[in-house]
């Protein structure tokens, strides 16, 4: 069992940056691949960004490269999603997920956090 905890959502202005974070409880953190998805309203949940159990290898939406960057720390229990040149279209709830295997598709993450919301504003 796998606990999520999303952190660092607020409001912006469109041009800047955040941080979000994801702590995970339990001892096989290190063993799992994680993934950022976000949900805007009326919209579908889509895919951010992923990073496999080690951080050797990480996938980007084509709508956030270049601006977002996944990144995680082991010892920390943590995996992180910094956000530049936000734009008003980054607004949504920011979800983090865990699964075995690096996923890109919500369909196969296993363990959800709960989601921090970022808005951006114009």
């Amino acid at each position: 069992q796998v606990q999520l905890v999303e952190s660092g959502g607020g409001l912006v202005q469109a041009g800047g940056s955040l941080r979000l974070s994801c702590a995970a409880s339990g001892r096989t953190f290190s063993s799992y691949a994680m993934g950022w998805f976000r949900q805007a309203p009326g919209k579908e949940r889509e895919f951010v960004a992923a990073i496999s159990w080690s951080g050797g290898s990480t996938y980007h939406a084509d709508s956030v490269k270049g601006r977002f960057t996944i990144s995680r720390d082991n010892a920390k229990n943590t995996v992180y999603l910094r956000m530049n040149s936000l734009k008003p279209e980054d607004t949504a709830v920011y979800y983090c997920a865990a699964t075995r295997a690096t996923a890109t598709n919500s369909n196969e993450m296993e363990y959800w956090g709960k989601g921090t919301l970022v808005t951006v504003s114009s």
